[in-house]
């Protein structure tokens, strides 16, 4: 039986999905006319559902134990544990409840100002609360079954919102993409799901984790084949390339689901690596894979991201690019970082979508911008000189050995390419010296500040995730030397793109860039031979 103060956090915990399921099959019977008091039933109950999951996550910091709590549960044929209602109380539940409720709260809030005056609005509120209630019972899921029952249903109601505008060719066709792609995925989950319970004989996640702890010599080949199954379900729901297109073409959808699949729900493919990250810290073949699948895709999007000419796309394609990093971050097994990210990311893509149109509008404005120049030569060699040396020195600082753990090192050098690209702007601005000093002193900031949350986070999910993995395979080192030499080449070439310019086959190449490469053209087609759309006549709703 938990304590009194993990009751308490139970209960709250319990409280933040069932007020939106219970608002979601509240508004499923409520007639269309009621619209607007859906919204604010719905904006209450999404408010309601952040303050208990930011509760929660106080109390479980001033005292609460992680464990499972498990009321209801059904024995599975083949001493293949069970399917069980199951409640898993940890750090990473509580940082992601509190992460997503916020997100939903806001999406919500945002939504009722979007589509007022509506003919639908209250048919939106019913889906965007079933979807978010779907998300949240993923997030607090104990048992994987009820994890891959949650993650179902979170794909049926978010197609609904995809298909909120049926008139919509380009709309119909995303979803539709989407609704194949989360089959696929499901499958896949389920059968690695399946192939782990018949190996452990346990459906919890935390059993998981102590058996795995408790695992030596080498892994059973179920769990092996398991591990590549989650590998192929984390890629297809972040977006991977070469299957990312359906992610880029949902822009047809309202801003609001936009913001929340974009900030949200894409998410789910690295949160189920991290939740099954006993698991893949011990399968190395896997997590190499993943490793690569994350760095194609942030290749593949680090240059077509500088063609876009649209401000959606644009930030569709950074959403796949993220992802893939994310999916890096976890196949190093870097996963504390890798959560680090997946907050940082909602946060910021969701004011980014919700606020596009008002970026829109600042671009457009009148402003005096400063000629660009070329950095030179010896400019560059001392940017890259001064990065590298500022990172190392900056994760020396906060324990980074590159000898014991390489794959931070690997990170760092990404911070160093970030930091690079801000100082190179400031010396192709060409305002002066004292400008050039505050962007080094503001990459020393921005440095400083990525090293100091790594170690919080590292600190505050110690107990959740397995130790940072050491070099434990032959494709360790290459792969790390791979990331260093592909953000370098997308540094270079991000920078060099106006030079380019003059020649004719960069210019080829910017167009095939521009048109993402292609490689969504044969699914596309596929689809819509197989399922032709429909034409669906637009209705004005009277008085609009």
């Amino acid at each position: 039986m938990p304590s009194n103060l993990n009751f308490i956090i139970l209960i709250l915990i319990s409280g933040v999905p069932l007020l939106l399921w219970a608002m979601g099959l509240f508004g499923s019977v409520l007639p269309g006319e009621h619209a607007r008091l859906m919204a604010r039933l719905s904006n209450g109950a999404a408010g309601l559902s952040f303050i208990c999951a930011a509760l929660a996550a106080l109390l479980y910091a001033v005292g609460g134990k992680a464990l499972t709590v498990t009321p209801f549960s059904f024995a599975l044929p083949r001493d293949m544990g069970a399917l069980a209602l199951s409640i898993y109380i940890n750090t990473v539940t509580l940082v992601m409840l509190a992460l997503v409720s916020f997100v939903g709260f806001v999406v919500s809030r945002y939504t009722r100002n979007y589509l007022q005056g509506e003919k639908h609005q209250g048919r939106f509120y019913t889906w965007l609360n079933l979807t978010l209630a779907s998300i949240l019972t993923l997030i607090v899921s104990g048992n994987m079954l009820m994890f891959v029952l949650a993650w179902i249903a979170t794909s049926v109601c978010l197609h609904q919102l995809l298909m909120f505008y049926p008139e919509r060719a380009g709309a119909v066709l995303a979803a539709r993409k989407k609704f194949i792609v989360s089959r696929v995925a499901e499958a896949s989950l389920l059968m690695a799901v399946l192939l782990i319970g018949s190996t452990l004989h346990t459906m919890e996640f935390e059993t998981i984790f102590h058996a795995m702890a408790a695992m030596t010599g080498p892994l059973p080949v179920t769990i092996q084949w398991a591990s590549g199954l989650i590998v192929l379900a984390a890629a297809l729901q972040s977006a991977q390339f070469p299957l990312q297109g359906w992610l880029i073409q949902v822009m047809e959808a309202p801003t609001p689901v936009s913001a929340l699949l974009h900030a949200g729900i894409v998410n789910g493919g690295a949160f189920l690596v991290m939740r099954m990250s006993p698991i893949m810290s011990q399968a190395i073949t896997a997590s190499d894979a993943l490793a690569i699948i994350g760095l194609v895709t942030i290749a593949a999007a680090g240059l077509v991201m500088p063609t876009q000419t649209s401000i959606k796309v644009f930030l569709a394609w950074t959403t796949t690019a993220q992802m893939g990093f994310m999916l890096l971050e976890c196949g190093l097994g870097v996963y504390s970082l890798a959560m680090l990210h997946l907050v940082a990311h909602s946060l910021y893509k969701a004011h980014a979508f919700l606020s596009s149109g008002s970026g829109v509008d600042i671009f457009r404005a009148p402003a005096v911008r400063p000629a660009q120049s070329t950095p030179t030569f010896w400019q560059w060699i001392v940017v890259l000189a001064f990065a590298g040396l500022m990172t190392i020195g900056i994760g020396a600082a906060f324990g980074v050995a590159p000898e014991s753990q390489p794959a931070l090192l690997a990170l760092g050098v990404i911070v160093a390419v970030a930091m690079t690209q801000l100082l190179l702007h400031s010396f192709k601005t060409g305002m002066g010296a004292a400008f050039v000093a505050r962007a080094a002193i503001l990459s020393v900031l921005v440095g400083t500040a990525y090293f100091s949350l790594h170690a919080a986070f590292h600190f505050m999910l110690a107990t959740s995730f397995p130790t940072v993995r050491l070099v434990n395979g032959p494709a360790q080192f290459p792969l790390i030397g791979l990331v260093m030499l592909v953000f370098l080449a997308i540094l270079l070439i991000q920078q060099s793109l106006p030079n380019l310019a003059k020649y004719p086959i960069a210019r080829r190449a910017y167009v095939h860039l521009y048109n993402g490469l292609y490689v969504d053209i044969p699914f596309s087609r596929l689809v819509q031979r197989f399922w032709p759309i429909q034409a669906v006549p637009y209705v004005q709703p009277k008085g609009v």
